[in-house]
């Protein structure tokens, strides 16, 4: 023991220079008096740093901020007073000036009252060394220890213990073997800090062998190098090794300290021994905070959240007091839960307790707001915290992410760059999300440069996100390439391309990487199962699909939220409803999510079963979605259901749905009227929307009036919209231009064709295909062809239908097969429109031979069932060119039922080539299947008349009378300017009647002045 300096060593004049009375509450009054001495004023000052010391020791936690604070304010005043005196830099009172800084963690204050002593001993170097070492300047520690040896101080054995938890942290073994080599010269190495220092340092550093070594060389292993080992068991990954040097001490009667105890507890969590660590939890006769805080952490982490929040409330009961470990740990599980009302009460502990302003605690709120869908509240957190580092940062950021807030991601990241604050791959995972969420493709690349600079493309993290956010921007050359460059992939990685493919209906590229996966040894989880499971939706795969479900049988993932609604959607959309329903019923819990899949798919088939489910909803208490109510919308569409789609109108409006952020419910009940042929419903319905109505909403109220074959009226909405300053897009071309195809309205689909090229939808597939498909029927089949020409890629197969059946109604035949032999070679996948366009060509042309090869290739080679058009085709090939026998022999081979288009097509040949005999059985066939159809009796007495059976005729005249069939009359129009004007026969009604008649009266004359003989058929000619 150190003996205290003799009072000559004190200038005593220093004592007089001041006869002033200072009163410091934090200081003994005894300094105040006059009869003051220089060692009562120097033992009074000890005493107070003394104290202060043992305080702050006592109160030692890196939460406890206000004892510091008053521990520091007092080695102030302490400090001052030595300084006034003379004694700052003498004996014992200089080192606990010096001690009382560092253990408040004030670096520069340390530091200046430590070259201020004139004899550092160990002790004053420990101080400095343990204060560095607490603040994470680990650099400076070993700077320091340096230092020391070069003075000529021997180090003791703490000095030893603090150099090598700095080696520890800074992962120097090399620095760590010579600290041992100093330790054995100086004889410390039985020493209990050392041997469990060094057992820590090895371990750190991942030299478990060398740590094993020290602990096995002890002559007797005291508790201290115990618990060092199975720490550092623990650190190292080897938990199992760590209960068994626990097990040892037990058997030995070694007594049991709480860092023990902590260790073990913590080596069981690890091993997800839960039951095990709570056991040992329960022997410890007072558990600490850090003991409290493992077994929240690990019950959090290892999904038992809610025995989590059991422990925080017993730890509470118990008088411990959390610290911010505390609170990350069981915010953490309370954001899993989504528990708001936990969530704010932690949020008031950590306001009561000061903490909500360190960013620990302040990221795990954000956090948690988030998880409950609180953005606002978490955005204020993040607003409140005055100082702001990269992890609160990340933490706003990826709220904003998962809750979709996808512009806000991208304003929030530029705030950061403002702020000069360096992004890590955190920060660019969530930027990227954005980026995807918003198909930002230029922007992602853009940050693609960034990462590659800042070398963080290799990030496991961020080259999953670059994938994600490639294939979801539809750049899946890119995503493939960024997918092949990573080289540890796990399940996120092959999720994000087959969730890329699946997106693209690149269905095929799908099926290969999720065979790949599951080759590769990678377990799919929720994800991949519901992603491969869309796909086999999305081509009606059944077979793959069911394949998929026992996989996921197998990795008992079948009852899971997000692949069991995967598989009911599957099976529905597949056509196996009972398949989908017992999916559905074997589920353990029902959510809202798996609920909404089974009405839809009921939905397709049995809206009586989708109320009932609906209805179920209610009593087992699920709050029903928009998804929900659109799901039985779809399925309220057409005249019989209506009551039922008008009940769902009225229970949207009851729960303020309609007008809500998306436009979700309006599309469904906008869709559901205009299939109901409730134009006059929908039309209210779209009126009463708030203004400005999104381009999706016009684009549904101008298709659903094309459907509703008010084609002009569309054309008119279209430019009603484009007053509104509503920008179209491509579903919006497309159906605008199918009104000018059905008007035949050339100008307009023009005008149309041009605005393509200002809004950059002139390179889209399928709004080159619309414009193909009205150029066609408008008879402008150079224009057709050019559109066709001109785009750059022919993925889909409805632009080759489009330019096919172009052709082919307009009388280029040959040109059309041509057409179809290089969409074969370009090895896209022909669909049942296609082969009917080809068989209108084969049928143009006369290739009868080709015709029937073609029907048996789309039969027999594709597996298409032929449709009522397929066969009518088939009827007019034959037909058309003369073979009326085989034409009824091929109708007559047809599994299906008889269809009044086949007859009406077989008639109509039969007119063409006088055949009377066919020609009456199929009108007698027609008739029969449609007894008010007019062109029936029109083709017959037509065969009739050009055969010369007046009789015949006036007969069919009599019968159209006595059932009251009535031909409607012919109809064309014409545009002139911006008007059409329609003619019908007989008609009379046009303003410009008489001199249309004055006009048609001068032709008639020209004809006749030609000698030209108008063919005009009998039957129409004699009626009235």
């Amino acid at each position: 023991m150190r003996l205290r300096p003799p009072l000559k060593a004190f200038p005593v004049s220093s004592f007089r220079s001041s006869h002033h009375q200072h009163s410091f509450s934090a200081v003994p009054h005894e300094l105040t008096r006059p009869s003051r001495t220089p060692e009562s004023v120097y033992n009074h000052l000890l005493k107070a740093c003394t104290e202060q010391c043992k305080l702050v020791n006592a109160h030692h936690s890196i939460d406890e901020t206000s004892e510091t604070s008053q521990a520091l304010r007092t080695g102030k005043v302490v400090h001052a007073h030595s300084l006034k005196y003379g004694l700052d830099s003498y004996g014992f009172l200089g080192n606990s000036i010096v001690a009382l800084y560092a253990k408040c963690g004030n670096v520069g204050f340390t530091e200046k009252a430590f070259n201020r002593l004139e004899r550092k001993d160990v002790l004053a170097w420990n101080s400095v060394l343990s204060m560095y070492s607490k603040r994470g300047l680990l650099e400076q520690v070993v700077e320091s220890f340096g230092s020391l040896r070069n003075s000529g101080v021997s180090p003791n054995e703490f000095t030893f213990a603090m150099v090598l938890s700095t080696c520890a942290r800074l992962v120097d073994v090399g620095y760590g073997r010579q600290v041992h080599c100093g330790i054995i010269k100086m004889g410390f190495e039985l020493s209990s800090f050392c041997e469990g220092a060094l057992i820590d340092m090895y371990a750190k550093c991942n030299c478990v062998g060398d740590a094993c070594h020290v602990f096995n060389s002890s002559v007797e292993s005291d508790t201290v190098a115990c618990t060092a080992m199975i720490t550092g068991y623990v650190q190292a990954g080897f938990p199992e090794e760590a209960l068994k040097v626990f097990e040892e001490m037990k058997k030995v009667g070694r007594a049991l300290d709480q860092v023990a105890y902590v260790s073990v507890i913590s080596a069981c969590v690890g091993l997800g021994r839960l039951n095990d660590a709570c056991e040992l939890f329960a022997q410890m006769s007072s558990a600490n905070v850090v003991a409290w805080n493992v077994m929240i952490s690990g019950h959090a982490k290892g999904g038992y959240e809610v025995e989590a929040v059991k422990f925080f409330v017993k730890m509470r009961k118990a008088g411990i007091k959390p610290t911010r470990s505390t609170l990350g740990s069981i915010l953490s599980a309370i954001a899993s839960l989504a528990a708001l009302d936990y969530g704010l009460l932690i949020h008031t502990h950590a306001i009561k307790q000061g903490l909500d302003s360190s960013f620990y605690v302040g990221s795990s709120l954000i956090n948690m707001y988030a998880k409950c869908e609180e953005v606002d509240a978490a955005r204020k957190v993040f607003c409140i915290l005055d100082e702001k580092n990269i992890v609160l940062w990340n933490a706003m950021l990826g709220g904003y992410a998962q809750n979709g807030y996808a512009y806000e991601v991208l304003e929030l990241f530029s705030s950061m760059r403002n702020s000069r604050i360096q992004p890590d791959e955190f920060t660019f995972t969530s930027v990227l999300s954005a980026c995807s969420c918003l198909e930002f493709l230029k922007m992602g690349c853009q940050l693609h440069s960034v990462i590659i600079k800042k070398k963080l493309a290799s990030n496991l993290f961020v080259a999953n996100a670059l994938t994600d956010m490639y294939a979801k921007s539809g750049a899946l050359k890119e995503a493939r390439k960024q997918f092949e460059l990573i080289r540890n992939r796990d399940i996120v990685s092959w999720n994000a391309i087959i969730v890329g493919y699946v997106q693209e209906q690149d269905e095929e590229e799908a099926f290969h990487m999720f065979q790949m996966m599951n080759l590769q040894g990678i377990l799919p989880d929720e994800v991949s199962l519901a992603s491969i499971l869309n796909a086999c939706a999305n081509i009606r795969a059944l077979k793959q699909g069911q394949q998929v479900h026992s996989l996921s049988l197998k990795s008992g993932l079948e009852t899971s939220l997000y692949a069991g609604s995967s598989l009911i959607d599957m099976y529905a959309k597949c056509g196996a409803i009972d398949a989908a329903h017992k999916v559905f019923s074997c589920m353990a819990h029902w959510s809202v999510v798996s609920m909404n899949t089974m009405i839809a798919a009921y939905g397709q088939s049995n809206l009586e079963k989708a109320i009932n489910l609906f209805q179920e909803m209610h009593v087992i208490g699920l709050k029903p979605t928009e998804i929900t109510f659109a799901s039985l919308l779809d399925a309220c569409s057409g005249p019989y259901v209506l009551i039922i789609g008008r009940q769902i109108h009225c229970l949207v409006l009851k729960r303020a749905l309609l007008y809500g952020s998306s436009d979700f419910l309006c599309v469904s009940l906008l869709g559901m009227y205009m299939k109901s042929q409730c134009q006059q419903d929908a039309d209210i319905l779209f009126s009463e929307l708030p203004r400005p109505r999104s381009r999706v909403l016009w684009t549904v109220i101008i298709s659903g009036l094309i459907q509703n074959n008010c084609s002009e009226k569309a054309l008119q909405m279209y430019h009603q919209m484009r007053c509104e300053n509503a920008l179209p897009d491509q579903a919006t071309f497309a159906s605008v231009l199918r009104a000018c195809a059905v008007l035949s309205s050339l100008s307009d689909g023009r005008k149309m064709h041009s605005l393509t090229f200002h809004t950059g939808f002139h390179l889209d597939e399928p709004t080159s295909s619309a414009l193909i498909d009205m150029y066609a029927k408008c008879g402008d089949v150079e224009s057709a062809v050019q559109v066709f020409q001109e785009m750059s890629s022919k993925n889909d197969v409805i632009s080759w239908n489009s330019m096919i059946v172009g052709l082919a109604k307009n009388g280029y035949a040959e040109y059309a097969l041509k057409v179809f032999d290089e969409m074969k070679q370009t090895r896209i996948m022909p669909d049942d429109v296609t082969f009917l366009g080809v068989l209108t060509a084969c049928s143009h042309a006369g290739r009868v031979a080709e015709g029937h090869q073609v029907f048996d290739i789309m039969v027999h080679d594709y597996g298409f069932q032929p449709r009522v058009d397929h066969v009518a085709c088939m009827v007019d090939l034959l037909g058309r060119w003369g073979f009326l026998k085989e034409a009824e022999e091929f109708v007559n081979k047809q599994n299906f039922e008889s269809d009044a288009m086949i007859w009406a097509t077989l008639l109509g040949a039969c007119r063409l080539h006088g055949d009377e005999l066919r020609g009456r059985y199929s009108a007698e066939k027609l008739i029969e299947l449609d007894p008010q159809d007019s062109s029936s009796y029109v083709l017959l007495a037509n065969i009739y008349a050009a055969s010369g059976k007046w009789t015949e005729v006036n007969s069919l005249r009599r019968e159209m009378k006595e059932k009251g069939v009535m031909k409607l009359p012919g109809c064309s129009w014409t545009v002139v300017g911006q008007m059409t004007h329609k003619f019908s026969a007989g008609d009379k009604s046009h303003p410009k009647t008489d001199e249309i008649h004055s006009v048609l009266k001068y032709l008639t004359a020209l004809i006749k002045e030609e000698n030209y003989v108008v063919d005009i058929d009998s039957f129409l000619h004699d009626e009235d």
